[in-house]
């Protein structure tokens, strides 16, 4: 018989659901990689069960160089590379779609355990299936997204890419709240006005991370990287209407899309500043809402540092998991501060 919420008995569920989460999280450091090392165009096929194993012989590695060779990437940018230089790319993309086939993996084999088992609480089972519809819809997106780069521009759609980002953000949010849902440490903390706050936050870090994959996907933070607030010497990109109206620029203008990134992220950190004073005012203080305001400092920081370096690797990566790591605590103050008829202690 399946067992209710709340009991010690899903404690196996939970680290299940939050070892999840993590492996999504490792997908998308790994999938910042692949984007900022330009590997993301390197395997130009698509095959779900055998593309598992890399090439294992240099029969095999040709082959795949030579379908590399009719690309437009390899056409119009690196037709200098040889076998070499492009085993050095082909890596990560490999690596990034073998971590995508392992998350299913180790989603997909417990829930069956789980189901067999019958101890999947009541209420769950559909919401478990509907991850797993999320992480094969996941991969078609990658796919989709990668497809966009292999037709006439070496360069996946901007807008498939916030897409494909957008999608890991939803699927380990649902992983998070469904793991927060079955712990005993259940909410500590209910206050309707500053659940609400924290819903209109987390709708301005979404908007703000939208905008910085299209900075990525565009490679707009390569331009006007000198300085910061400013951009060329005054507050708005000289080039700042390239397009006949004003959503065009914003939205296709890299000087824009940046110039528009960079000013949703100091919206940011007010917004989470003002909802950590919010908590502060009312006396509802717990570790997830220091540690909120906390990061959404150090990822200003970043986000600064990442454009001035010129988009370095690391600290560009670091970025990206520093957008995640704000993402996941915004969630936890989310579902702690979640009114509720009768509060529960842990």
């Amino acid at each position: 018989m399946a067992n209710s919420l709340h009991s010690e008995n899903n404690k196996p569920i939970v680290l299940w659901l939050f070892t999840c989460a993590f492996t999504v999280f490792a997908m998308m450091i790994i999938g910042a990689i692949t984007r900022l090392s330009e590997a993301g165009l390197s395997m130009v096929e698509w095959r779900p069960l055998i593309g598992a194993l890399p090439p294992l012989n240099e029969e095999e590695w040709q082959r795949v160089f030579d379908l590399y060779q009719q690309s437009p990437e390899y056409l119009k940018k690196n037709s200098w590379m040889n076998l070499d230089d492009f085993k050095s790319i082909f890596f990560w993309e490999w690596f990034h779609r073998l971590w995508g086939r392992l998350i299913g993996i180790v989603f997909a084999l417990p829930l069956i355990f789980f189901w067999v088992r019958k101890i999947i609480p009541p209420g769950y089972h559909l919401k478990f299936l509907g991850l797993l519809a999320l992480g094969g819809a996941q991969g078609f997106m990658g796919w989709y997204m990668v497809k966009s780069g292999l037709v006439d521009v070496p360069a996946v759609s901007h807008y498939r890419l916030a897409a494909h980002l957008g999608l890991a953000f939803i699927i380990i949010t649902a992983l998070l709240w469904s793991g927060l849902s079955l712990t005993l440490k259940t909410r500590r903390v209910a206050s309707a006005a500053l659940h609400v706050h924290g819903w209109i936050t987390l709708a301005f870090i979404a908007i703000t991370i939208c905008w910085g994959a299209f900075t990525a996907g565009l490679d707009a933070g390569l331009v006007y990287n000198e300085t910061f607030p400013k951009m060329g010497g005054a507050w708005v990109p000289p080039d700042f209407w390239q397009h006949e109206t004003l959503w065009a620029n914003i939205v296709e203008n890299h000087s824009v899309i940046q110039f528009t990134h960079r000013w949703l992220a100091i919206g940011t950190l007010i917004m989470v500043s003002g909802f950590w004073l919010h908590g502060m005012m009312r006396g509802l203080r717990f570790r997830a809402l220091h540690a909120a305001m906390l990061v959404a400092l150090i990822q200003l920081a970043l986000g600064i540092a990442t454009l001035l370096s010129g988009v370095h690797l690391h600290i560009a990566v670091a970025h990206q998991a520093g957008a995640i790591i704000l993402w996941g605590l915004m969630i936890i103050c989310l579902y702690q501060t979640r009114p509720v008829k009768q509060s529960v202690q842990a």
